[in-house]
């Protein structure tokens, strides 16, 4: 699998590829010639003499220092020793891959003046497995992902470390093996000399909002898998409870449009389509469920809009030019610029986080919330006080000398706690550099809490699925029946895939290997690609009889 990077159309599908399957980058033609040019315009610049910050000047606050050409090579270099200074866990192999092929993809636009061979170094060190150790906070979100950059950065000239994925380079059939090596080591292990960084390299290289994006990238595609999940689980309460699947109904939702909202209605329709279960109870006496079965088409669909909001800033961004300054032709901007007649160079604020922040916290409550609903429902399926008379408390088989699934809810419980705990990283604001970057926007920190919620609410969905599946096991006892009855098209073929990897509970047993499991079915896809086979959207009934 290849993924084509040519500054324009990377969407966060590729940026999953890349982190988690593997894929392998290519670099268009077109864009290597942009590369060239932007290389070509700031080396005119330097010939001319003129000071430009970031080619011939100090950084940040020492933007007024001009440095002599003989130590404009030791500035770069000095630039990535200096703003490696990160703390915290080590980002996971997928999070640096990540941020490699955004940074990449943010360098091909050719706005940035580095030497192609930057690139294919970056190219290299994804495609053969070489992924730079880097810490996961320092950033501020502006002057972009500095720290983590830096960190990713000192590979490419030798110094820093990188774990090696040992099958990449060895292709040999044995078991994958990975080894952490010194940047020096770790780039012999695929042939690369380390780079001697030119005029603009250094800061290109760590200029920028990768971090921010690559995790966020990764958060609309797992929140996407979650919500869609979630909407399966939610499905499978609502029959497993007896509850009604005439709140989805397409005339409620009509007269309140919103996009999400119409879509999370459409898909309880779907998965529901044809349940003998909700049929068999349709005229029963119950007036009206509880709010998290009646509204799961609006709190559901709120958070889709949420993540396509998300989804929509991820997808510029991706594909848009954050380092500083950058390189333009002359005749683009004013005659105020820095350049000669055939080149300028900008100094801007495009690394600043604030558009991927903003949204980042929006999706982190509105997942939130989505776990939130979700714990509620897990509480209906166990709590003897809330149960519909079939379900036995807590989904034991012997209750009393069984617990079932009750801690499962203590886990849902905890998971929801740690969300709400969170605080809006992007509401704070701490100056630096001297004072010169007195506005920084703390994307980082709410990309890494975005993660944490994908995560957490994939966790919450997950126990729901559990205990919705083992719910149903005990739904004919609502019924006097010899004939089993069956669950709808979608939530039929959920319950199976969950029955694939997690057994009826026939008796006390530890259960976060049955949450894991399932909620390791969520993330990688295989519950959206089990309802698309199942479910046939141009059969999806508007009205609920």
């Amino acid at each position: 699998m290849t993924v084509v990077v040519d500054g324009e159309s990377l969407t966060p599908e590729d940026v999953a590829a890349v982190a988690r399957e593997g894929a392998r980058i290519e670099i268009s033609e077109d864009s290597r010639e942009r590369i060239r040019e932007s290389r070509a315009r700031v080396e005119d610049v330097i010939d001319s003499g003129e000071p430009v910050y970031g080619l011939n000047t100090g950084f940040g606050e020492l933007v007024d220092e001009r440095i002599p050409s003989e130590e404009i090579e030791q500035l770069q270099l000095n630039l990535l020793r200096s703003h490696a200074a990160g703390a915290g866990r080590e980002l996971t192999r997928e999070e640096v891959r990540a941020m490699l092929v955004a940074r990449i993809n943010a360098l091909v636009k050719g706005y940035s003046g580095i030497r192609e061979t930057v690139v294919d170094h970056l190219v290299e060190l994804c495609n053969e497995g070489v992924h730079p150790v880097v810490r996961s906070h320092g950033s501020l979100g502006a002057s972009g992902d500095l720290a983590p950059l830096a960190h990713m950065s000192l590979v490419l000239v030798g110094e820093g470390e990188a774990v090696v994925d040992r099958h990449s380079v060895e292709a040999d059939g044995e078991s994958p093996t990975t080894e952490r090596l010194s940047g020096a080591d770790a780039l012999a292990e695929i042939g690369l000399e380390p780079l001697s960084l030119q005029p603009k390299e250094g800061l290109a290289l760590i200029n920028g909002t990768q971090l921010t994006v690559g995790l966020a990238a990764l958060a609309v595609v797992d929140g996407e898998r979650a919500v869609r999940g979630a909407d399966a689980a939610g499905a499978l309460t609502i029959e497993t409870t007896l509850g009604t699947t005439a709140t989805a109904d397409r005339a409620i939702h009509e007269v309140r449009p919103h996009s999400g909202q119409l879509e999370s209605a459409e898909a309880i329709r779907e998965l529901t389509a044809g349940s003998e279960i909700v049929e068999a109870h349709r005229n029963c006496d119950r007036v009206q469920d509880a709010y998290s079965l009646r509204c799961l088409p609006q709190v559901h669909g709120a958070v889709r809009d949420a993540l396509a909001h998300l989804r929509d800033a991820v997808e510029i961004e991706l594909n848009s030019a954050t380092d500083n300054p950058l390189v333009f032709a002359g005749d683009r901007v004013d005659e105020r610029a820095s350049g000669t007649e055939d080149a300028a160079i900008l100094s801007g604020g495009n690394f600043h986080g604030a558009p991927l922040a903003l949204r980042l916290e929006y999706v982190r409550l509105a997942l939130t919330d989505l776990a939130a609903i979700s714990e509620r429902r897990i509480d209906r399926l166990l709590n003897p006080n809330l149960q519909e008379d079939h379900l036995p408390p807590f989904l034991a088989a012997d209750s009393g000398v069984e617990s079932g699934y009750m801690i499962a809810q203590y886990t849902a419980a905890s998971l929801v706690n740690e969300l709400r705990s969170l605080g809006a990283a992007s509401a704070d604001n701490t100056p630096v550099s001297g004072g010169q970057e007195d506005h920084v926007s703390m994307s980082a920190q709410s990309a890494l809490h975005a993660r944490t919620a994908v995560e957490n609410a994939t966790q919450v969905v997950a126990a729901e699925l559990v205990c919705g599946a083992q719910a149903a096991d005990y739904a004919d006892d609502a019924f006097e029946t010899d004939d089993p009855l069956s669950l709808g098209v979608g939530t039929s073929a959920v319950y199976d895939l969950v029955r694939e990897v997690v057994p009826s509970l026939e008796a006390d047993r530890p259960v976060h290997t049955d949450v894991d499991q399932v909620a390791a079915l969520l993330a990688r896809g295989l519950v959206d690609e089990t309802l698309e086979r199942a479910v046939d959207r141009s059969d999806a009934p508007d009205t609920v009889e």
